[in-house]
């Protein structure tokens, strides 16, 4: 009996060890099953997370290369500019200048818009000038003043001279920053041409 027992120990402990160990087998294999699914898992995630961040390493990328070339295309647009106008200065602005400083030619232009104004007119002459305009014009700028043209003098007129109604609804011009101005504006595009060819 006691072999018996001893037997059916032995058998109950081989069962016990035989079946804890496929049990053990199973939990193993649905642990290494596991880990694989997860390992796979996070390699899939961590491939996502590379793509993306490629994706937008390629889109900062073409982002800084379209500003680059929008910015080098606004710099080198205004270094042309600024080259125009440098020039365009040198060329128009002493000849103006030298123009506007001729008494006769200024009186000349002011004796021919006088006459479309029938004397009805306000003149208006650089503050600076008036003693050599006086000069100049001598006995004229009275018979002017007492054909009923009013004559004012403006220390903002470096040069040239504005004309318009004796209400001063408006005046018509004649600086020298007015011819510069026009000049300049008429000169600008020709020289950008000139220099570019566009």
């Amino acid at each position: 009996m006691e072999n018996k027992l001893q037997e059916l120990t032995r058998k109950i402990y081989s069962e016990g060890v035989e079946k804890a160990s496929q049990e053990a087998a199973i939990i193993l294999e649905n642990a290494r099953k596991e880990a694989e699914e997860l390992s796979k898992n996070a390699r899939k995630e961590a491939d996502e997370i590379v793509k993306k961040a490629q994706q937008n390493a390629e889109e900062i990328q073409r982002n800084a290369q379209s500003e680059i070339r929008m910015s080098s295309k606004q710099a080198v647009s205004a270094l042309r500019q600024q080259i125009a106008s440098l020039i365009t200065a040198n060329v128009v602005d002493t000849p103006v200048k030298e123009v506007i400083s001729d008494k006769a030619f200024v009186g000349d232009l002011i004796r021919k818009a006088l006459e479309n104004f029938d004397n009805n007119a306000a003149l208006v002459l650089p503050k600076a000038d008036e003693k050599a305009l006086e000069q100049y014009f001598g006995s004229r700028l009275s018979q002017v003043m007492n054909a009923g043209v009013a004559v004012s003098f403006d220390e903002k007129i470096k040069g040239g001279f504005k004309i318009g109604p004796k209400d001063k609804s408006y005046l018509i011009s004649f600086t020298d920053e007015d011819f510069t101005g026009f000049f300049r504006s008429f000169m600008r595009p020709r020289t950008i041409n000139l220099l570019f060819g566009e």
